[in-house]
C-alpha cells in the first residue's frame, strides 16, 4: 500500500511539472492515470514556448538523472513520439551541477581503503565533467601516469532506483489500460533501460567493457581505447589512461591540424560496422564527447558506461536489411523481417514490401549526404503497427548509436554517407555469413546444443508440470484468445529452423 501511494504522489508531481511545460500528453497519450493528469493540469499554470521536443527535454531536465537517461532513451523513438519531438529529445543534455571535490576525496578512500595521496600523487579539485551518474577528474597516479578518475555520485543508486520502480510501475498500468500498446513492450523497455543503468552505476563494468572493446580492436591503430588502471578501479571509481586529442566534430581543427575529414568518416564508419557486424558489442553512446580523433589519425573512444550487444541472428538480420535497402530490394527486407519473427506469419509480405517502399523511397531519393538509415528506421517502426511487429528492445541502442553517428558524420565530412562508405563492409559480412555452409554448421550447432540441454528441458517440464497440478496454469486473456483462433501468434520460423528440425530427426534415426 505504501509503495501504491508513493507512486501515486511521484507521478502527481511528475504531471504537475509535465503541466508546467504544456507537455502532458505524454502521460494522456499513454492512458495512465486520467484524474492525475486532469487534477496536474487543474493546479499547474503553464507559460513555457518552444516545440513540443523542446518542452518535454526542459522538464526532463527538472525532474532530475533517471528522466534526463529516460529521455534520452526515448529519443530514438520517434514511433511514438513523432521525428521532431524525437529530435529534439536527442539533445537533451546529461549536464549536472558538480559534487564537491571533498564528496569525490572521500569516495575514494573509502573504495581503495587508503589516502588519495597514496594513490596519486596529484589529484586535481575541479571536475573536467560532470552528468547525471558521475563526474570526471583529471590526476597524476604515484608512478607518475596521467590518469582520468571517474566518481560515481554520492547516493546516486538510491535515487535511480526509486524512479525505475516508478517506471516499472507505469509501464505495468500502460499494459493494462492500452492493451493495443503491448506490442510496443514497455515493461520490456523499462526492463533493458534498468539494465543499462545499473551497468553503468557498476564502474568495474564499464572497465572490463573498455577492456573487451581495446581485445576487439587489437592491432588495429585507426582505433583506440584507453587502458584500464585496474589497481584504482572499483565500483564507484575507475582510473583509465588519460588521452587526448581533437573531438572528431570540430572539422576546422582537424583540417588545421593537418587530417583529411574524409579519411577520419571511413574510419569512424569501419570501427562502427566492426564493433555492431563483426564483434556485436559496440559503443552505445558515441556522441562527439566521447570521440576524438589522435596525432596520427586514430579514433580515440572514451566513456565505456554505455555498451550495447547484439547476437548473431539479429547481426544477421540488420546486415541483410541494411543491404537489401540501400539496394532498393524491398522484397528482400519484407522476406527478412518474416524469416526473422518480426512480423507474424500471417500478415502479407506484398504488403509489407509495398509499406518498405513507400517508407524507403522518399528518403533514398535524397542526396546520399542526407540520406538516414537510423530515420529511414524510424519510419519503418511508425507502420510497423498495422502489421503487429513487436518492438526489439535490443535494437533501440543501436538505432541511438547510428542516429548520432550520422549527426557526426554529416558534420565530419557533409558531402558523403557513413553507411554508403559501409555498404562493401556489410555485403561481404552479409555473404560470408548467409552462406550455405555457415547455415547448415550453426544449424548443426545448436541441434548439438539442443541435445546437451535436452536432460534440464526434461526436469524443468517434470518440475512445471508439478507445479500445474498444484495451482494450475494461468493463462493471459490474449493467449487464451489466441489459443482458441482468434489472433495467431504469428512467429515466423525461419528456414535455419527448419532445417535444423531435419537434422535432429537424422540424427534421432541415426541413434536409434
Amino acid at each position: 500500500m505504501f509503495t501504491a501511494i508513493g507512486n501515486i504522489s511521484r507521478l502527481f508531481t511528475i504531471a504537475r511539472t509535465l503541466a508546467r511545460y504544456d507537455a502532458l500528453w505524454l502521460l494522456e497519450d499513454a492512458g495512465v492515470a486520467s484524474s492525475i493528469v486532469t487534477a496536474a493540469r487543474i493546479v499547474s499554470k503553464r507559460n513555457v514556448e518552444g516545440r513540443p521536443g523542446e518542452r518535454i527535454a526542459k522538464a526532463l531536465q527538472e525532474l532530475g538523472p533517471t528522466f534526463i537517461k529516460f529521455g534520452q532513451a526515448l529519443s530514438t523513438r520517434s514511433d511514438l513520439l513523432g521525428e521532431e519531438v524525437a529530435a529534439d529529445l536527442s539533445e537533451l543534455q546529461d549536464h549536472l551541477p558538480p559534487f564537491s571535490e571533498a564528496e569525490a576525496r572521500t569516495i575514494i578512500e573509502t573504495e581503495m581503503g587508503a589516502k588519495i595521496e597514496e594513490i596519486y600523487s596529484d589529484f586535481t579539485g575541479e571536475p573536467v565533467a560532470a552528468a547525471s551518474i558521475a563526474q570526471v577528474h583529471f590526476a597524476i597516479t604515484t608512478e607518475g601516469e596521467e590518469v582520468a578518475v571517474k566518481v560515481l555520485r554520492p547516493k546516486v543508486e538510491e535515487a535511480f532506483a526509486r524512479d525505475v520502480a516508478l517506471f516499472h510501475w507505469v509501464a505495468r498500468l500502460v499494459e493494462r489500460a492500452r492493451p493495443d500498446l503491448r506490442r510496443l513492450k514497455p515493461v520490456q523497455v523499462i526492463e533493458t533501460f534498468e539494465e543499462t543503468i545499473n551497468l553503468e552505476m557498476d564502474l568495474r563494468l564499464e572497465a572490463a567493457a573498455a577492456e573487451e572493446l581495446a581485445d576487439n580492436f587489437e592491432g588495429d591503430d585507426t582505433f583506440r581505447v584507453p587502458a584500464v588502471d585496474w589497481r584504482r578501479t572499483s565500483r564507484r571509481v575507475l582510473t583509465l589512461e588519460r588521452v587526448s586529442g581533437i573531438p572528431i566534430d570540430e572539422r576546422d581543427a582537424l583540417i588545421a591540424a593537418g587530417h583529411d575529414p574524409d579519411k577520419i568518416l571511413m574510419r569512424a564508419a569501419r570501427s562502427l560496422f566492426n564493433q555492431v557486424f563483426r564483434d556485436g558489442f559496440f559503443h552505445a553512446d558515441q556522441h562527439p564527447g566521447n570521440l576524438f580523433v589522435g596525432a596520427d589519425g586514430e579514433i580515440v573512444a572514451v566513456d565505456f558506461g554505455i555498451m550495447g550487444r547484439l547476437d548473431k541472428p539479429t547481426r544477421r538480420y540488420l546486415g541483410e536489411m541494411l543491404m537489401s535497402f540501400l539496394n532498393r530490394d524491398y522484397r528482400r527486407v519484407a522476406e527478412v523481417h518474416f524469416e526473422a519473427g518480426y512480423v507474424p506469419a500471417n500478415k502479407s509480405v506484398q504488403a509489407f514490401t509495398q509499406a518498405c517502399r513507400s517508407i524507403a523511397e522518399p528518403i533514398l531519393d535524397k542526396p546520399q549526404n542526407e540520406i538516414s538509415i537510423a530515420r529511414l528506421l524510424a519510419h519503418l517502426f511508425q507502420v510497423t503497427e498495422t502489421f503487429e511487429m513487436e518492438t526489439q528492445p535490443q535494437l533501440l541502442l543501436l538505432q541511438k548509436t547510428m542516429l548520432i553517428s550520422e549527426g557526426v558524420g554529416r558534420t565530419l565530412s557533409p558531402d558523403a554517407n557513413m553507411w554508403f562508405l559501409a555498404q562493401p563492409m556489410i555485403e561481404d559480412w552479409v555473404d560470408e555469413f548467409m552462406g550455405p555452409e555457415t547455415i547448415v554448421m550453426e544449424a548443426v550447432g545448436e541441434v548439438a546444443e539442443g541435445l546437451r540441454r535436452l536432460p534440464r528441458i526434461v526436469s524443468d517440464m517434470e518440475k512445471n508440470a508439478a507445479a500445474m497440478a498444484r495451482g494450475g496454469l494461468k493463462l493471459h486473456p490474449d493467449t487464451v484468445r489466441d489459443m482458441s483462433g482468434g489472433r495467431r501468434s504469428g512467429l515466423a520460423a525461419s528456414p535455419k529452423f527448419y532445417l535444423g528440425i531435419i537434422i535432429l530427426l537424422l540424427v534421432i534415426l541415426l541413434l536409434s
